[in-house]
């Protein structure tokens, strides 16, 4: 008989001893984030100042839940990074399964928000609540990543609270590899949303 498991119950233990997930912590594994990262423009770091200030406003009138989150700070990033526009299209609240070999269990859940490009997955990104920790989110996020029907490429991830931003990137050939950037945090002095959408459009170039 299947059993069947839902993705938000899978701990990181979990994909370890049922399908070898394997942290890679070598930093060359995943350059993406750190190199060739695209210029942004002043309009769109005027943009990402209001994204930041409307963070702040929200922080003021609780509780901060995930579909506002993805709203008003998500939205408009993928927005600036050209991700609602030709060749990309976006599904949300996507359902994936992924099986167990011999095991008789399917993984199941919805991603947030899935990018797809020519048919490849570019970014999967989870969005959660603030009081949510991006740790807790890892899990439940490398495990759609494990659900891309395209092995022979990374599959790269984004997991947000909105006050808080982590990239993903796996690889999962014969065994699966992943790792992280560092956390990008919004309430930081500057504005680390500006790397976001760096990265965010760095990754949108690797696809053909």
């Amino acid at each position: 008989m299947i059993q069947k498991l839902q993705a938000k119950e899978i701990d990181i233990r979990y994909l370890i001893d049922n399908f070898g997930l394997q942290q890679v912590r070598n930093p060359e594994f995943f350059r993406e984030w750190q190199e060739n990262l695209p210029e942004i423009t002043d309009t769109e770091k005027q943009l990402l100042d209001r994204v930041k200030e409307g963070y702040f406003n929200l922080l003021e009138y609780p509780p901060l839940l995930e579909s506002v989150v993805k709203l008003t700070i998500v939205s408009p990033i993928l927005f600036l990074a050209g991700f609602y526009v030709s060749p990309f299209h976006i599904k949300a609240e996507k359902p994936i399964q992924i099986q167990e070999e011999d095991e008789g269990k399917i993984i199941e859940g919805r991603i947030d928000i899935l990018i797809l490009k020519n048919n490849f997955w570019v970014t999967v990104i989870e969005s959660k609540q603030l009081s949510f920790s991006v740790d807790e989110g890892l899990a439940q996020l490398l495990a759609y990543m494990l659900a891309n029907p395209h092995p022979e490429n990374p599959t790269f991830g984004l997991i947000t609270t909105g006050a808080n931003f982590t990239f993903v990137k796996l690889l999962k050939g014969e065994v699966p590899h992943y790792t992280t950037s560092k956390e990008f945090v919004t309430r930081n002095p500057g504005n680390e949303l500006y790397s976001v959408l760096q990265i965010l459009k760095r990754l949108s170039q690797l696809t053909p």
